[in-house]
């Protein structure tokens, strides 16, 4: 751990246990090279920031050693008076509300942001946003603040952008999502402002954490905004937003670079962009072996740290090492009992890695038990466990003493909203549910793979040939007893649907013709389609994917812009959307590299 007066906290090398009780981090110099904080600040009546970065320091790694309460108590004792006690402590409950959706953690995190806002005010330099938009729109020179009141700008920013989030989930109303939009778009201008001042108080030890919080947050915004497709970009560039993915990274890894105290939120940041971002809302290309690098460090020092164990399990899983990726989610589970939250991200996960093995018993118990413990998304979690269970057979059905039938009735009554609008993945799973409404259901074909397609799973499971060609063995199984049974009036959306995964399973396969015919298939059956009428963008999609692969450029970007321009109105449009807007810009990019390397050559 760097001395008090370098300047430099890596939060890798704190020793929690050197802590206190009741949040006084009274740590002796020669050891740690904190300075006694309860005895420093209660001398002058408030916490000076060097001490108080020091403190939150010590509090993160606590944190990440699974310490969770321990870590509250560092800092509520000053988070009426320190920025960065109050940021800390109100940002430990927004995560914990955002993982847990209890209204009561809801309820404590709203406060705590609310009253960490009102600290970090006290201590900003009195101006208005109307004065940051005029910098903005007339370049001013920036204004000159203190060293406390940059901090407090930084941390005012940060605060108010996890405000906004919560904002989406404390209030569904139209009036609720514009005021998260206000408070993001001011958040996103005091991180603009902050960047015009990093030339400031370049000579304080703790220039350092401003330069992190800067790069954080200025990176995290660039790197979320270059994510939405350009018509969506286009409408939030006109109200003050930017978004460009070569300089959020840039900024990322420079704050991962520096021993801020936010270099480890930055790495965070850039994990889940390669490790979750990039494969549900892309088309799953991620870097792993960026995510390892930036892991490593990291897990050396925690190796219990949840966090590191789910990280670590997470990267085992897009790799295919579903054995590996196993053990390190029950060795996450096993480490802490504090926050069981942690837990249900790791049963989501064994669900998956189950139901990639088709080992659908295991992945019923996994998701019986989000039912039961968690309120993140029931509609999900419930459609999810009747999709399991419609994998297997009545006899082992009966086993479990589960009514299919009457798990996807209850669908449809347990859906979120959010600013008075479905969340898409509940309102889709609502849609298939319906088929079971009717006193004489029409059961669904293979619901548990349709959803693992929903979730980008054939991504992958594709990093396994033997486990695709099962699917594969399990989707033309489905195929046949679809051909042999009376014809409902699903039957074509259901015939489409198998030749649509059947396809996906062949590409992986690299048997590559023959996915094309599939695809083709599914596409030309587009008006025969009288209910899933996602599955033929969403395909359309798959196809420009496989030419892609092929090195057919040109007909893979026909294919993505016919998929992006002729469909409207239709299930999980805008995750589709996504997804293309990744595929274009990884087309553009790799057409950049080879133009480059043309030019050298």
């Amino acid at each position: 751990m760097a001395r008090a007066d370098s300047g430099g906290l890596d939060v890798t090398e704190v020793n929690p246990c050197k802590v206190k009780e009741e949040g006084r981090s009274a740590v002796h110099t020669e050891e740690n090279g904190f300075e006694d904080s309860l005895d420093h600040s209660t001398e002058k009546g408030q916490m000076d920031l060097k001490t108080a970065l020091n403190e939150c320091s010590v509090a993160l790694s606590l944190f990440l050693n699974n310490k969770f309460s321990e870590a509250l108590d560092v800092l509520r004792p000053w988070r009426e008076e320190s920025v960065y006690h109050a940021m800390g402590y109100s940002s430990i409950l927004a995560m914990q509300a955002g993982m847990t959706f209890d209204p009561k953690d809801m309820q404590s995190a709203i406060v705590a942001l609310r009253d960490a806002l009102n600290t970090c005010q006290r201590m900003r330099k009195r101006s208005t946003v109307l004065e940051a938009i005029s910098y903005m729109v007339y370049k001013h020179e920036p204004r000159q603040l203190t060293e406390e009141e940059m901090h407090a700008e930084l941390c005012y920013a940060e605060l108010l952008l996890q405000r906004a989030v919560l904002t989406f989930v404390e209030d569904e109303s139209m009036i609720g999502f514009l005021k998260a939009g206000l408070k993001m778009r001011t958040s996103y201008l005091i991180f603009k402002e902050c960047e015009s001042m990093l030339d400031q108080a370049k000579d304080k030890d703790t220039h350092i954490h401003f330069v992190g919080g800067v790069n954080m947050g200025i990176g995290s915004f660039n790197l979320m905004l270059s994510l939405f497709p350009a018509r969506v970009l286009r409408l939030l560039e006109f109200v003050g937003f930017s978004g460009n993915r070569e300089v959020g990274l840039n900024h990322l890894h420079h704050g991962v670079a520096t021993t801020s105290l936010r270099s480890i939120l930055s790495t965070f940041t850039l994990l889940m962009f390669n490790i979750y971002i990039t494969v549900i809302l892309g088309t799953g290309e991620c870097n792993l072996a960026e995510a390892d690098a930036l892991l490593e460090p990291y897990a050396q020092k925690f190796p219990t740290g949840a966090l590191m164990l789910f990280y670590a399990a997470r990267i085992a899983v897009l790799k295919g090492d579903f054995e590996t990726a196993q053990r390190k989610f029950l060795e996450c589970i096993a480490v802490q009992q504090e926050w069981r939250q942690i837990h249900h991200l790791c049963y989501w996960e064994l669900m998956w890695i189950h139901s990639f093995q088709q080992d659908w018993l295991e992945a019923y118990r996994y998701a019986d038990l989000l039912c039961k413990e968690s309120k993140w998304s029931q509609a999900v979690y419930v459609f999810q466990k009747a999709s399991i269970l419609s994998m297997l057979t009545a006899e082992e059905v009966k086993k479990t003493g589960e009514d299919v039938v009457e798990l996807f009735r209850q669908v449809e009554s347990l859906r979120l909203r959010f600013a008075g609008k479905s969340v898409p993945t509940e309102k889709f799973a609502a849609r298939k549910a319906r088929r079971y409404s009717s006193p004489n259901p029409i059961k669904l074909i293979v619901p548990a793979l349709e959803m693992m397609y929903v979730w980008n799973g054939f991504t992958i499971v594709g990093k396994r040939p033997e486990l695709t060609q099962n699917l594969l063995v399990t989707i033309e199984k489905a195929e046949e007893d679809l051909r042999n049974a009376d014809p409902s009036v699903y039957h074509a959306d259901d015939q489409s649907l198998i030749q649509m995964l059947k396809g996906l399973c062949l590409r992986h396969l690299g048997r590559l013709e023959q996915a094309e015919h599939c695809f083709n298939y599914v596409i030309s059956s587009e008006k025969s389609i009288s209910y899933d009428h996602y599955l033929v963008p969403f395909t359309m999609c798959e196809l420009g994917l496989l030419y892609k692969q092929q090195g057919a450029v040109e007909k893979a970007v026909i294919h993505l812009e016919k998929a992006k321009l002729n469909y409207k109105n239709y299930s999980m449009e805008s995750r589709l959307h996504f997804r293309i807007h990744a595929a274009l810009t990884s087309l553009a990019d790799e057409e950049k590299v080879a133009q480059k390397h043309s030019m050298t050559a």
